[in-house]
């Protein structure tokens, strides 16, 4: 699935818009990866990309993201995708599964970069981009020190931004990034973002529990991205692991409710838990308790 619309409708909606030219350019809102750390073939790590005036900006960066972009650019007609061209990236946490690809974002191509990537996060971000310098240590010495004709030897590195306060922590091209505080358990801090653009409002939970704050940062919204549980699927886990879960993620009767207050133009299923359950049951728990418009998500979808 490539689009909410189907595939013929979103070619024949692209052509048009190419067709027409940048004056009547819309807010791309593609879902990059659905993922979670459980290994799926059909679904990258978490990513979604809001696309305005010709700037992409990411948020989350799992495992396979990076193709994802490039498949969305090669397929998608979304060129502001591809690597080399992004220059904001948005981090809700620092666990594996949503960081995975950052540092092959932040190495692919780099050496054709115009400006440095931008990545904006929890406290220990730095820490973990001085990680990704060590590990590509050789790599980078052999590319602005042997050579290879390299423009700006300093491209490689990465402007970071560690997040203090909630609030705005971007605005430029018209482009508004509001972070608010989101409880995803043991780990701390962890983030959401509300995104304004000329053309839409969107909402990127990243992993969290049921959230008031994040039900009333969603009022309004033309897409509410958001994690989900199949209860179904929880209800046969373990103890321990109902436990756990239950402090880092939202049960779909939660997620309901989150919809209810909300009131999204679309709410779309991402970073998908559903244990024994069929991934299904995560649509359907919340279509019995919510009647506005939802979509389970699949890798690049576009709303």
């Amino acid at each position: 699935m490539r689009t909410v619309l189907g595939k013929v409708a979103a070619a024949a909606a692209l052509g048009g818009l190419l067709a027409a030219g940048p004056a009547l350019a819309q807010t791309r809102v593609i879902v990059l990866g659905t993922g979670t750390p459980v290994p799926d073939a059909e679904r990258s790590g978490p990513g979604l990309a809001v696309i305005a005036d010709g700037e992409a900006y990411l948020f989350d960066a799992g495992g396979g993201m990076v193709q994802r972009m490039i498949e969305a650019w090669q397929t998608m007609g979304a060129e502001e995708l591809y690597p080399t061209k992004v220059k904001h990236l948005f981090l809700s946490h620092l666990h594996s599964d949503h960081t995975l690809d950052y540092p092959e974002l932040a190495a692919t191509y780099w050496w054709r970069r115009e400006e440095k990537l931008n990545a904006y996060g929890p406290e220990g971000l730095q820490a973990m981009t001085d990680g990704y310098y060590e590990m590509q240590a050789i790599d980078i010495n052999l590319r602005t020190s042997g050579n290879q004709p390299v423009k700006d030897p300093a491209l490689y590195q990465v402007d970071v931004h560690e997040i203090g306060d909630d609030g705005v922590i971007y605005e430029g091209n018209g482009v508004t990034v509001e972070a608010f505080s989101v409880n995803h358990g043991d780990i701390h801090p962890a983030y959401g973002y509300r995104i304004t653009t000329p053309g839409k409002t969107v909402v990127f939970s990243g992993d969290t529990t049921y959230s008031p704050a994040l039900a009333e940062m969603a009022k309004g919204a033309d897409v509410l991205v958001h994690e989900v549980i199949s209860e179904e699927g929880w209800k046969a886990l373990t103890p321990e692991w109902q436990a756990y879960h239950h402090s880092s993620h939202t049960l779909t009767s939660e997620l309901a409710q989150i919809a209810n207050e909300a009131r999204p133009g679309v709410l779309v299923l991402t970073h998908i838990l559903h244990y024994g359950a069929p991934i299904e049951t995560a649509k359907t728990e919340i279509e019995a308790l919510y009647d506005g418009k939802v979509v389970l998500a699949d890798d690049l979808d576009e709303f």
